[in-house]
């Protein structure tokens, strides 16, 4: 069938056009993201109760929503955090692959259930239930560097002029301006006035109420199907006010005097804001920080152009002063580690050439092999978007080391073709490759089916770490598959174009060629020792299964002394500083801590900006007035020195005088997965009664041992008991006695400690609220609460002192929970040489030692995944094995056989181990993926030899001779395509910047486990042929039954079926 191809050259070309044609199409449509789409659907629900606490937060709405939830379908977890800035957000994590539409129909039927159980102010609120991805997508900074500009105005101009533009772009999934600076009509109450004029704030809500209103009259003049009338009119009010001037105006009392007591007499109106409990710069400049998440399934890459688009335009209309700056965005390190790989995708490339070219020996034959090259790779696109994939590290490093495997295929029979003109030096290149094709269609044919093997049984893997198998896997099946296509019908045609047969013809002496022949004498002397070699050890089974031990007993020891992990965290180019302040501390103090920080930061090599948030942290994404984050922005790659590590030690260094708190982390390292890197876990509180000061001491306690393990650092909570509280105590007794509504008092504090909104106001085309509340100078103090007065059933206005008491106490600032349970949110990071599967073990430990009863630990984000992984790539290894050994028992024939290939591979795995450990690697998911594509690179090596000696052990030679014969026909070929593909994991090895880590790990365990695989290799396989094949001869299932190579089989009997055509 192939020889076919030969007779018909453009048919051959024509189909490797398509191939490059469909496959440059499928790159035009392909998204680019990150890594694969792991990340568990998220489905968020965001709660607000304003002047409550987190106590009653959680009291009143947490727990009745959390019930109503809990053991939602597909659901892995839930978390919930509650701040005493009266908002709550509860996070609903479903497994990998959950439609994150149908999430949120399954979480809004459970919510809609329990609603009227909700308290009315939440209910008023809105409760918002959304898909989204939890972490950053985009962090922007609006900013002003003039005086002109207050986060006020910044923060409304963003609210009012750009977030309706962003939230349109396809993708985004929320838009959030970090704080409540929204524009709000402020009414300011004076209680020593109202307590003057008698009057109570349910009198002002009441004339609020009544004066503030919407109208609709509706029209006169309408015949109402009685009497047509000559016009008719439209009668309307102005509606609500909307100025302060119109709200001071508002008449809380008159008499028929014509007396009136105004809102101006009891207090203020202005123009100001919701909340201020957030203060945001941007490198020392007032600034709005404006984070953006994506929806779940939508393209990163494409959202932030987009996204990067619209601020441009938008900027255009900016008032003079105002600008805005990225200050983190997950494309940023997207597109370097995409650039990384295409140089190393290019310099791989050129190695490759080289070696062949060194190899081969004239740049004809180098041609044909490099050619299949872009063939391949192109073509593989094609199959990518067929399985929905998209452009990923993960593909795009299958594809980098795809350049040293699909180069074999065309290798193989250019080397042949070579090994014709040398027993017939006056053959044609036609002829000699007419020859080649009957012979080493076969060959070819198995070592595909080999390396195919590898990756069938991983891409049916589910999961996080089966995505990332599967799609490495489906990426280098799909391009090893077309190179061997490629190989048996555009490389044959190539050969017969353009080779010509020198051999026997004295050639130009240059000094290339002086250096080449040099090469071939020294190979062809290697060669000679090396069947040298060969014929004194291979009939030695006890030196084959010696070598065999060594290597298993190393493997062993040195995978005990590897460190493990799960995904390499990577330098991103962003540092998270989470800054905690003593419990109880003001805004203002945590904004003095996060200043200095920030100038400290920018005196620090390397950093190219500062963003600071005092009364915000980024990992629960909870407030809090002595919490405070920074955001610190890296320079690019090449324009640094140091690495994000040593920045962060640096930095750490620098800020432990501050006053306060701070811990550095990096980004997650996979977005989608959690708000940072490191560990994140939860101590679980699983008793029936609450008390959060036993356990803030269990949790300090727990805390402290952790800080002795040497695996950990870094480690960090926000879990406080000792915020100071004060518990209002009322003897009901008293305030019966003097009148007093226990329920009219509460809701009167309420109003003037907590304030309230009851309606809202429509400007600049947006809807504001209005809020209510005593002015701030009457609240300063514990003891101006008592000064404050109630008006009673008989019109009085009495103090609170007559009948309540102030108790100081302490109690926690902000609530998580976890899985129903009261929880203590701890994040952390490996020490310098453990990693993340350490710091886990350690973590364990601890908690098995140190947790008294009725507490435990729970795993979120990524570590929730890493922690439950348990020996799964053993598993891997194993199915991959076992499928490699049934595909090769098939092709020989025999279940003994197949046991020289399989074998020989823990040389292979030795190698990767041992140069992982010497770069100072972990064995991680990248090292598995280079592991898993070692067992079909160094089977194909080693059916190379076995599928040889099979032949020649067929045509009537002993076994020992056939393995010898086998190893020494093939030792060129399979050196020349083991040094192909170790030149083409060079620029992975060395790779420096964003993604370096994976691309080392990679490139190490694949090129570590290809050097000693071959050189260890080509040593032990023709012994373990002679081995199983020994035991093999003769043995058979069925008397007379066929036992010829299956893929030699199926070759000759298409070669033989084209002949038969073209006889008739």
């Amino acid at each position: 069938m192939f020889s076919k191809f030969i007779h018909r050259p453009v048919f051959a070309i024509v189909i490797s056009i398509m191939i490059v044609f469909m496959g440059m199409l499928a790159i035009k449509k392909l998204p680019t993201s990150q890594f694969p789409d792991i990340a568990p659907t998220t489905v968020n629900i965001f709660i607000a109760y304003p002047g409550s606490s987190a106590d009653v937060l959680v009291k009143s709405t947490l727990i009745t929503l959390e019930n109503a939830i809990n053991g939602v379908q597909d659901m892995r977890y839930m978390a919930t955090d509650a701040t005493s800035a009266g908002e709550a957000t509860l996070r609903i994590i479903f497994e990998p692959g959950t439609d994150p539409n149908q999430a949120v129909i399954r979480v809004k039927t459970r919510v809609d259930q329990v609603m009227p159980l909700l308290p009315e102010l939440v209910q008023k609120e809105g409760i918002v239930i959304t898909p989204i991805q939890p972490s950053m997508l985009m962090y922007v900074n609006l900013y002003s560097e003039g005086k002109s500009m207050d986060e006020k105005f910044l923060y409304n101009y963003a609210n009012v002029k750009m977030l309706p533009e962003i939230n349109r772009i396809k993708g985004v999934a929320r838009s959030q301006i970090l704080g409540s600076r929204t524009y709000a009509m402020r009414i300011w109450l004076n209680p020593d006035r109202m307590r003057a004029y008698n009057i109570s704030t349910d009198e002002v809500m009441k004339a609020l109420g009544e004066q503030s209103i919407v109208g609709r009259p509706g029209r006169i003049g309408q015949s109402s199907g009685i009497k047509a009338q000559s016009l008719e009119y439209v009668l309307t009010y102005k509606g609500r006010f909307s100025e302060p001037e119109e709200y001071e105006n508002v008449i809380i009392r008159a008499n028929a005097n014509g007396e009136s007591i105004r809102l101006k007499d009891i207090g203020r109106a202005e123009l100001g804001s919701e909340f201020f409990d957030i203060y945001s710069n941007l490198d020392g400049h007032p600034s709005a920080s404006i984070v953006l998440k994506q929806n779940y399934g939508s393209n990163a890459n494409d959202v932030i152009k987009e996204v990067k688009a619209k601020l441009e335009e938008m900027k255009q209309t900016f008032p003079p002063g105002l600008d805005y700056k990225i200050s983190y965005d997950v494309s940023k390190f997207l597109d370097a580690s995409i650039e990384q790989v295409i140089d190393t995708l290019r310099d791989a490339f050129i190695l490759v050439a080289l070696v062949v070219f060194i190899f081969l020996g004239d740049w004809r034959s180098t041609l044909i092999p490099i050619l299949a090259v872009p063939v391949s790779l192109i073509g593989a696109f094609f199959v990518i978007q067929f399985f929905g994939i998209t452009i990923n590290l993960v593909t795009l490093f299958a594809l980098v080391l795809a350049i040293g495997i699909v180069v074999d295929d065309a290798i193989v029979v250019v080397e042949a073709v070579h090994a014709k003109f040398e027993e017939y030096p006056n053959i044609t290149p036609y002829q000699a490759v007419k020859k080649v094709l009957g012979e080493i269609s076969g060959a070819v044919i198995a070592i595909t089916a080999v390396m195919v093997s590898v990756f069938i049984p991983i891409s049916f893997m589910t999961g996080p770490v089966g995505t990332f198998y599967r799609q490495f896997s489906i990426t280098m099946a799909s391009s090893i598959v077309i190179s061997a296509l490629i190989a048996l019908t555009l490389t044959p045609v190539l050969c017969a174009m353009l080779l010509k047969n020198h051999h026997g013809h004295e050639r130009k002496k240059n000094l290339l060629t002086k250096a080449l022949d040099r090469f071939n004498s020294g190979f062809d002397k290697l060669t000679g020792k090396y069947v040298t070699i060969l014929k004194s050890i291979v009939s030695r089974r006890l030196v084959t299964f010696g070598i065999l031990l060594a290597f298993c007993v190393g493997t062993f020891f040195m995978n005990k002394s590897l460190p493990s992990g799960f995904i390499p965290s990577e330098d991103q180019g962003t540092i998270y500083a989470i800054i905690q302040t003593p419990p109880g501390s003001t805004l203002e103090t945590t904004n003095q801590v996060s200043q200095k920080l920030l100038k400290i930061c920018e005196h620090v090599d390397g950093v190219e900006s500062v963003s600071s948030l005092a009364g915000y942290e980024i990992m629960t994404e909870g407030r809090g007035s002595n919490a405070g984050t920074c955001l610190i922005n890296l320079k690019d790659w090449s324009e640094r020195h140091h690495g994000v590590t040593e920045i962060m030690e640096e930095l750490e260094e620098k800020t432990k005088g501050l006053g306060a708190k701070i811990e550095f982390f990096e980004p997650p390292a996979i977005p989608g997965f959690g708000s940072s890197g490191g560990f994140s876990m939860r101590l679980l509180d699983k008793n029936t009664t609450v008390n959060y000061k036993d356990f803030d001491k269990i949790n300090k306690d727990f805390m402290n041992a952790l800080g002795k393990r040497k695996e950990l650092t870094g480690l960090f909570s926000f879990f406080a008991a000792d915020y100071p509280q004060y518990e209002l105590v009322i003897d009901n007794q008293l305030a019966m006695q003097k009148g007093v509504s226990i329920g009219k008092a509460m809701d009167n504090l309420d109003i003037l400690i907590g304030s309230t909104y009851e309606q809202g106001f429509i400007k600049f085309e947006r809807f504001f609220k209005v809020y209510v509340q005593s002015d701030p100078k009457f609240r300063r103090l514990p003891s101006d609460v008592l000064n404050l007065y109630i008006k009673n059933d008989h019109g009085e206005m009495v103090p609170y002192s007559a009948f309540m008491k102030l108790v100081k106490t302490q109690g926690p600032n902000e609530i998580t929970r976890y899985n129903m349970y009261n929880s203590a949110a701890i994040q952390g990071l490996p020490a310098k040489g453990y990693t993340t599967a350490d710091a886990i073990q350690a973590v364990r430990e601890v908690a098995k030692v140190s947790l008294p009863k009725g507490y435990d630990i729970a795993w979120e984000g990524l570590s929730y995944d890493e922690a439950n992984k348990g020996n799964e790539s053993i598993y891997i290894f194993l199915i991959v094995l076992s499928f490699v050994y049934f595909v090769l028992a098939a092709q020989y024939e025999s279940f003994i056989i197949p046991f020289a290939v399989v074998l020989s591979l823990p040389v292979g795995i030795f190698g990767s181990f041992f140069l992982l450990k010497i770069m100072g690697l972990q064995n991680d998911i990248y090292a598995q993926i280079g592991l898993i594509m070692l067992v079909g690179l160094l089977g194909k090596n080693a059916v190379l030899i076995v599928e040889f000696a099979v032949l020649k052990r067929h045509e009537g030679m002993s076994i020992l001779e056939a393995a010898i014969e086998g190893a020494k026909v093939r030792f060129r070929p399979i050196l020349m395509t083991s040094f192909a593909f170790i030149a083409g994991l060079i620029p992975l090895m060395i790779a420096t910047g964003a993604g370096a880590i994976g691309n080392r790990t990679l490139g190490s365990a694949a090129l570590g486990g290809m050097l000693f695989g071959t050189v260890f290799g080509v040593i032990i396989v023709p012994g373990l042929y002679f081995i199983f094949g020994s035991i093999a001869d003769g043995r058979k299932l069925i008397k007379g039954e066929e036992d010829s190579s299956l893929s030699e089989e199926f070759a000759h009997s298409m070669v033989n079926f084209t002949n038969t055509e073209e006889d008739e």
